[in-house]
């Protein structure tokens, strides 16, 4: 018998493609977690450290205020004047810092304030210092801030000196609060040049400073703002409406600027034919003034172009202006002259020209209501030699602001009708109003209507929307009511395509976009 040995069978396992990329993923991912985790920490502790050494510094430079004469510690030119610049760029452990220097004179209200009850004629009770050091290469964000308070130990201040209060709000009477502000005084002792910012209530209050008549030069200024300032006399303006600011020994003086967010004019020049031109020589005013008797007004210049793509105005404020051109007639303008230029709105402006002729007149007929120019109005011209000329006025405008009519409305001849809605638009429950329907007091999140087909009669250029009103309640939120416009040169196209301000149907128009897409232009129906 022949015995043979039982074999031994072993079953060999290997990964598989899956699994081995998985578990790359598994490592790759603990991996980046615990690399972030020491990146979070080395940071940490890099900042942890920049904030003890910027605090070093600061105590410091605290320590040595607190050390000099009181009548020391100010600003150099500033208010109060004393021997500190404002900007001071040092090294500590090899990191570059530089450190802004803010000194104020304060009114305590314990023993009265200048200008109220009773009044404090030497205000100047204390002073409030504060220091503020940031990184220069650290890619630091938010400078550390350190302050204290420094009092006299006897007289509060100088009796020769007084207040100055500057306000600053814009054209709806609303505070500029962080608005820059520039103050130089250069023959009052010691001089005057500082600069500093608005407060919450938008106020910059100088106390204990020098007395001066019209001595104080003051500008004021913020990014994306018009700028104001005060405006000694010249030859060319001998009487300004804000002359240099005064201050009175032991009394108060309140001085206010109005600046406004930028607008600017958007100035495309065309013939009769609607084909654009080089707007040539032609000057721009608004009808804001800086001075009077003569007039001298906050715009007035004169620009001579061959530029015949459009000539971009900026910064311009909020106000009325007026374009008249040398060489030529201005035949129209859309919109009518003067234009309105609302603060922080782009404005686009077509000049319609011609040649030059002897006495021109152009005659614009508006709405007494609303301002607005009205179509197919007769303006007849006659004189006492018996010249007689009858024109009429094209198309001026569209307006509806009620739809409480219904839908069903093709063409716009009701104007309280219109085409279409989704169901969820109330136009009933308050007439000349639009709001979303609601259902046991809870309203629909969105809706939509569609106005009837407006014929104007020719192929027409258009220019804005006018919104009425311009702001939608805050509760509404932002961009609650959006619009999109469609024109075609027949009244019933196949579809008609809704757009908004670039053209196509991915936008839409809103209150921060009135002008109406040149795209539009040269069709009948709206």
């Amino acid at each position: 018998m022949i015995f043979y040995p039982k074999k031994s069978i072993r079953t060999h396992h290997g990964f598989s493609l899956v699994e081995v990329i998985v578990a790359l993923g598994i490592f790759a991912i603990v991996s980046i977690g615990i690399y972030s985790s020491i990146i979070f920490v080395f940071k940490a502790v890099y900042n942890s450290r920049l904030r003890i050494v910027e605090s070093s510094v600061l105590n410091d430079q605290m320590e040595i205020i607190r050390n000099m004469n009181y009548n020391d510690v100010g600003i150099v030119n500033g208010s109060p004047t004393g021997v500190l610049n404002r900007i001071v760029t040092m090294t500590r452990d090899n990191i570059p810092f530089t450190i802004t220097q803010t000194i104020r004179s304060v009114d305590d209200p314990y023993d009265g304030t200048i200008g109220g009850t009773p009044n404090d004629t030497d205000p100047a009770d204390y002073k409030l210092v504060e220091e503020s050091i940031i990184c220069n290469n650290c890619a630091q964000k938010n400078p550390l801030v350190l302050d204290t308070t420094i009092a006299p130990k006897f007289l509060e201040g100088d009796p020769k000196n007084g207040a100055l209060f500057i306000q600053v709000f814009d054209g709806n009477a609303q505070d500029i609060q962080g608005a820059t502000v520039h103050v130089v005084a250069s023959s009052v002792s010691p001089p005057i040049d500082l600069t500093d910012t608005t407060d919450n209530q938008g106020y910059l209050k100088l106390v204990s400073i020098p007395a001066g008549q019209n001595a104080y030069n003051i500008t004021v200024t913020k990014v994306g703002y018009t700028s104001a300032q005060t405006i000694s006399s010249t030859i060319q303006n001998p009487n300004p409406l804000r002359p240099p600011a005064s201050v009175v020994a032991q009394g108060l003086s309140n001085v206010s600027f109005s600046i406004n967010k930028v607008g600017t004019l958007q100035v495309v020049s065309e013939d009769t034919t609607c084909n654009q031109t080089a707007i040539g020589t032609f000057t721009l005013r608004g009808t804001k003034l800086i001075g009077q008797n003569p007039d001298v007004y906050v715009v007035n210049k004169t620009f001579s172009t061959n530029v015949t793509s459009p000539v971009i105005f900026s910064p311009l404020g909020g106000d009325a202006y007026n374009i008249s051109l040398s060489g030529g007639d201005i035949i129209g303008t859309i919109p009518m002259q003067p234009i309105q230029l609302i603060p922080g709105v782009t404005q686009p402006v077509q000049i319609i020209t011609g040649s030059g002729t002897i006495n021109p007149w152009l005659v614009d007929v508006v709405n007494a209501s609303d301002g607005q120019p009205v179509s197919n109005a007769i303006v007849t011209v006659t004189s006492s030699n018996g010249y007689v000329q009858t024109f009429t006025t094209g198309v001026g405008h569209i307006r509806q602001t009620d739809w409480s009519g219904g839908s069903g409305q093709t063409t716009s001849t009701d104007p309280t009708k219109y085409a279409i809605d989704d169901g969820h638009v109330d136009v009933h429950s308050s007439v000349g109003n639009m709001e979303l329907t609601s259902t046991g007091g809870i309203y629909d999140t969105s809706g939509w209507l569609e106005s009837s087909v407006y014929d104007l009669g020719i192929s027409a250029n258009f220019v804005n929307l006018v919104w009425q009103p311009l702001a939608q309640p805050i509760a509404t939120g932002a961009d609650s009511i959006r619009l999109q416009v469609a024109v075609s040169n027949s009244s019933t196209p196949a579809t008609w395509n809704f757009v908004g301000p670039d053209g196509t149907n991915n936008t839409y128009y809103n209150s921060n976009n009135l002008a109406l897409s040149q795209t539009l232009n040269g069709n009948r129906y709206f």
